[in-house]
């Protein structure tokens, strides 16, 4: 009944001082960085005839798990494809891959095989071992990165300048990161988005939204990375002002043709860190597609502020919809096992499908939604 009801609420619905750490340097062993991935798995022999230069790209980007990449490298290996194309494009698409399939370790080993074979990297090299530098954390590669850029001249390349004040956010060290994003007068859009987001995955979100105000003055239009990381940070200041604001700036702004996913997640989750969660039903009412995340929004919000019946039969529904929980779920329920002393867990509560399982929407969230 409880999922019968909510489909039919839904239905309704200066120069900057020089870097005194910077060496020119690299690190002299590839075995420092982890080597769990085997490559000795054998290649498939429908490309044995074929010149691997014309089918290794389309092989890396077909790749879905780490063990096809990891036959694919080996197939690379075995038919010596970067000893005879000495140009970086196939180890750019390898250290690509391995990042995007959440081998960070990996993709930094290949790296730096391929300093080792002296080929040298390139405007999108860079970008790429940066953020595998920054997702398994290795800062000290990441600051010798910096070096080689400067050498190479690539250090206000867009990509590259984004990715080290990234690195150096993400590793607290916001003077640095600041004097990548000052060193550049004509910096892009996502220089702006890399010192934002830095700022707000740290929590000093007062200092994101000063940094999105000067963004607007200097005529830069936010893009849906932006709008995630500021209407996060005004959730954490717990500004229901600011949160309408950009809630109506996010539904009228012409650069968005139309909200992502990700980004509605973050207006559920503004809207319920500032107590409003009508509003916050209003956003997850209208979203054509939910995941885990939509849900938990929901349910932490609901929790957050003692609403305890909500929250359960938001979980319930969650579950009916086929939607597993995950951590961040958990967490949410053990703040509603806080706020609700007689339910004991979720599993013991009998859900009741009724009119007051979700806020009725307001005329405020309805003007919102236009």
């Amino acid at each position: 009944m409880c999922m019968n009801f909510f489909h039919r609420r839904l239905l309704g619905l200066s120069k900057p001082q020089a870097f005194k750490h910077l060496h020119y340097s690299l690190a002299p062993n590839p075995t420092h960085f982890d080597s769990q991935f085997s490559t000795k798995q054998p290649p498939s022999s429908q490309h044995s005839n074929q010149d691997p230069s014309k089918t290794i790209a389309t092989q890396l980007s077909n790749c879905s798990s780490l063990q096809e990449l990891n036959q694919t490298y080996a197939h690379v290996i075995r038919t010596h494809v970067l000893d005879i194309y000495t140009a970086p494009f196939h180890w750019n698409n390898l250290i690509r891959c391995y990042t995007r399939l959440g081998a960070p370790n990996k993709a930094l080993q290949i790296y730096v095989s391929m300093s080792h074979a002296g080929i040298s990297p390139d405007n999108y090299t860079l970008p790429i071992v940066l953020k595998a530098a920054c997702q398994c954390f290795s800062m000290e590669l990441g600051r010798q990165l910096h070096s080689i850029a400067i050498r190479l001249g690539l250090e206000l390349n867009e990509y590259c300048e984004s990715g080290f004040i990234s690195l150096y956010s993400k590793s607290g060290d916001f003077g640095d990161a600041y004097k990548v994003f000052e060193e550049n007068l004509d910096r892009k859009l996502g220089s702006w988005n890399a010192i934002i987001g830095g700022l707000c995955q740290v929590g000093r979100a007062k200092e994101v939204i000063e940094m999105f105000i000067e963004m607007r003055s200097c005529g830069f239009k936010p893009d849906d990375v932006t709008m995630v990381s500021v209407t996060s940070a005004c959730g954490i200041l717990g500004d229901l002002h600011l949160a309408l604001q950009l809630h109506k700036y996010v539904f009228q702004a012409k650069s968005f043709v139309k909200p992502d996913m990700l980004m509605l997640n973050s207006l559920i989750d503004m809207y319920g860190k500032c107590g409003r969660m009508d509003l916050a039903y209003m956003v997850f009412s209208r979203m054509d597609r939910r995941n885990v995340s939509s849900w938990t929004s929901m349910i932490v919000g609901y929790a957050m502020h003692g609403r305890a019946n909500e929250a359960i039969e938001c979980f319930s529904c969650m579950r009916g919809a086929g939607v597993r929980p995950n951590h961040v779920t958990f967490i949410g329920s053990c703040v509603l096992g806080h706020c609700c002393n007689k339910v004991s867990s979720v599993a013991q509560v009998s859900m009741k499908a009724s009119g007051e399982c979700f806020p009725r929407k307001s005329s405020q969230s309805a003007d919102l939604l236009l």
